[in-house]
Parts: structure tokens; sequence; C-alpha cells
């Protein structure tokens, strides 16, 4: 596919996405007693095209529903939401597909990989929960970014509540290291408002359906009946990447 190809098809999906997020979350529910705080954006492109892109929010919810989500199970069932989320909110344009040691994120069809990634990793303690999709190749990746560092990271933390009976987590995607086809074959200015855009909106709907409960069933189960102790501690990507460089 060319440049002006994929940039067709991104047009299609971002009007799907549009669409399919109005369509999503006018139909979600509200869980009582459950808040969505300080919600925020920071997408970068650096001088040699490579993104980086962070959108978080705050939540507060009863301190019982909490010990019920925080398990690697959910977590397991948190990175299938992702999937499942981007799928229905691009009106099936984009999807997913398996496999034991890679995942698709295709439109339409399998050969039409965009995004190409490595199977997830799982980190959790008491108190955190990390997954993490390093990014091999696909039709949105620049031959400079194919079989590099780039990764899509999930990052749920607690954090200190002063609210009797209360729980607070701050729910992070971050997009790291990614080379953007557009921005190298086209340019910066396309890519931060096809693609880029995208992405920043269906995370941001995507934390509403965390914030809802509304988790779908993980595909692989592989956590189902696991235990925090039994994965690696959690640690963010590029907490590892500035202590490499000192």
């Amino acid at each position: 596919m060319t440049p002006l190809t994929v940039l067709a098809a991104l047009a299609l999906v971002a009007l799907a996405v549009v669409l399919g997020v109005r369509r999503l979350l006018a139909g979600s529910r509200t869980i009582e007693g459950v808040e969505i705080r300080t919600p925020t954006d920071d997408t970068r492109i650096d001088a040699d095209g490579v993104v980086r892109s962070i959108q978080s929010a705050d939540m507060v919810l009863p301190e019982d529903l909490f010990e019920e989500l925080w398990t690697p199970s959910t977590l397991e069932r948190l990175a299938r939401t992702y999937w499942s989320f981007l799928s229905a909110c691009t009106l099936g344009l984009v999807r997913v597909y398996y496999t034991e040691t890679e995942r698709y994120a295709c439109l339409l069809f399998r050969p039409f990989k965009l995004l190409t990634f490595d199977a997830p990793e799982y980190e959790t303690n008491a108190d955190r929960g990390i997954v993490r999709w390093r990014i091999k190749k696909g039709l949105l990746v620049a031959p400079s970014g194919r079989e590099g560092d780039g990764y899509l990271e999930i990052d749920v933390r607690r954090l200190a509540c002063d609210i009797p009976g209360k729980a607070r987590i701050n729910v992070e995607v971050e997009v790291a290291n990614f080379y953007p086809a557009i921005a190298h074959s086209l340019s910066k200015f396309v890519y931060t408002n096809t693609q880029s855009r995208i992405h920043v909106i269906v995370t941001h709907g995507f934390l509403r359906r965390v914030a809802h409960r509304e988790l779908d069933e993980s595909v692989t189960g592989r956590f189902r009946d696991a235990q925090p102790d039994r994965t690696p501690e959690p640690r963010r990507e590029r907490d590892e990447a500035r202590a490499g460089s000192r």
C-alpha cells in the first residue's frame, strides 16, 4: 500500500471513530460512586519523527470495587478491552487477530496489517499492574522503526486517597519510540491530524469504558487463576530507558 492509500484508509477509520465513539459512549452506563478526574494528553513528535503519546486519568471508586478489579486476570481483561474497544469504535474497520506470539491490528482482514505487536508482557504487584506490547512492524510503521524498541503500554497504579471507603487509581496509556510511516513519507502535520488524533480519541474513550467497569473477557485466559506474586514486578519502560542512559 502506498502512503496515500494508507492515508485514505486512515481518513475512513477517523470517520468511523467519530461515529463509533459517540455511539459507544452515549450508551455507556454510569457506575455509582466512580469518578474520572484530571484526564490528560501529552503527545510529542521529535525532529527525527519519533512519537511519544501518553493519555491518562485518575479514577476514584469504592474500595470494595477496587479490590475486585485488582488482579492479574483483570489486567488481562483490561488489555482485551483496549483491543475490542478499538474495533468497536472503528465500526469493525480495525480488527485484532491473535496468535501465540503476536497480535495484529488489521484493516478488516489479516493481509492488511496496520500494526504487528509481540504477545503482551504482564507485570503486577499489590499496587500496580502493567501490560506492554512491543511494536514490531506494519503499514503504519516507518522502515526505520520496524523491529525497534517501540511499544504500547497500559499502566494502572494505586494512588493515595483521603476519602474514606474510596480507592484512587491512575490509568495511563503510552505509545513510545514509535516511527509513524505517515510522518516519514508525508509530513508530521498529516500524522498529527490523522493517526495521532485517532489514537487520542480512542484512548480517552477506552478510559471512560474502564471507569464504567465494562471489561471484556480475555481471549487467551492466561492469568485467569494467577496471583500478583506470579508475575514480574511492574516497571514502566520509559523508567527503564532512563535508568539505562545514566
